[in-house]
């Protein structure tokens, strides 16, 4: 490492991951760091090891799906032996099919739960900032989310924590360059075929959106979406009855409307766990029948009004 670790930057890290994690865990939690060997990943893990000494793993997930991967992997894997990092290259045993994207993020996902818990490692870190957040907030609003879709990139999901998120991109890069830290770009980040960089492009020159602000207001709908969530889980217990076969009963509904929209998508949910959770529009057209004592179909679900409504399988359509 060319350069002394400043203690303020560590400070405030330290300050970031206590806040995530809170009290009345263990005293030298294990971080299990998801490093791509891309410029943020590589900061994040320069905080981690700095911060936090002795209690740092990493690894890299070669997706299989760019010759170069590979290559990128072992610069990370040789940067931490220099480092006296523990690291990991990860692949996955399946070609990646599908929607790639989702696909990548899914198995990456699952190859590093399953890292981290052969390693003991108590949470998996991941180098998500504030400029993430705002891209994120922003093609949120453009798809018309509600509360739990502007709540964001969650800095704390599951075992997951993302200690960046009052971070900005440019900070991260400053360690980089300051630190000469190894890192690669991926390709895919200038491809605007990706939503997530056709924003970024175009927020490039825009200066009077502030990142942090959009962090903060991110947080403060995730709080607002832990509380509905924490109100739903009790109202399901007063008010939602099982009644005979797959029928649920709810004994009233003069809540808000957002709190009958939960009810209904919760009560769905119950009877059947691997269905696609309902559009809000398709809910509204719901909730309009509803009132009038009418009935209304989401997926294979029969919703009925009036004084109480039920959610029971709707009979088979005729040919």
């Amino acid at each position: 490492m060319p350069n002394a670790a400043p203690e303020p930057l560590l400070g405030r890290f330290r300050e970031d991951i206590g806040a995530l994690i809170g009290a009345g865990h263990s005293e030298k939690p294990v971080f299990a760091v998801a490093v791509s060997g891309g410029p943020d990943s590589m900061a994040l893990l320069w905080l981690a090891i700095h911060a936090f000494s002795g209690q740092v793993a990493a690894a890299t997930v070669d997706h299989g799906l760019r010759p170069e991967a590979r290559a990128e992997a072992e610069m990370v894997a040789d940067w931490c032996a220099q480092a006296g990092v523990p690291h990991t290259i990860l692949s996955p045993a399946e070609p990646i099919v599908g929607s790639i994207q989702a696909a990548a993020r899914a198995v990456r996902y699952d190859l590093l739960h399953r890292w981290r818990e052969a390693q003991g490692g108590d949470w998996l870190l991941t180098a998500h900032h504030a400029d993430d957040q705002l891209e994120t907030l922003l093609m949120r609003l453009n798809r018309s989310s509600g509360v739990g879709g502007l709540a964001g990139i969650r800095a704390r999901n599951g075992a997951v924590l993302r200690p960046l998120l009052g971070w900005r991109r440019a900070e991260l890069a400053e360690i980089v360059a300051v630190q000469r830290l190894p890192h690669v770009h991926d390709p895919s980040n200038r491809d605007e075929r990706y939503d997530r960089v056709a924003m970024r492009n175009r927020l490039a020159d825009v200066d009077w959106i502030d990142p942090l602000a959009a962090a903060r207001s991110a947080a403060a709908c995730a709080d607002a979406e832990d509380a509905i969530g924490w109100v739903i889980d009790r109202m399901m217990a007063e008010h939602v009855h099982k009644c005979e076969g797959e029928t649920l009963r709810l004994d009233r509904h003069d809540f808000p409307r957002e709190i009958q929209r939960r009810l209904l998508t919760r009560m769905i949910a119950s009877l059947d766990p691997d269905a696609a959770s309902p559009r809000g529009e398709a809910l509204d057209q719901a909730l309009v029948q509803l009132f009038r004592g009418k009935k209304a179909t989401i997926g294979r679900w029969l919703l009925s009004g009036g004084e109480v409504w039920t959610v029971c399988p709707a009979p088979p359509r005729s040919r």
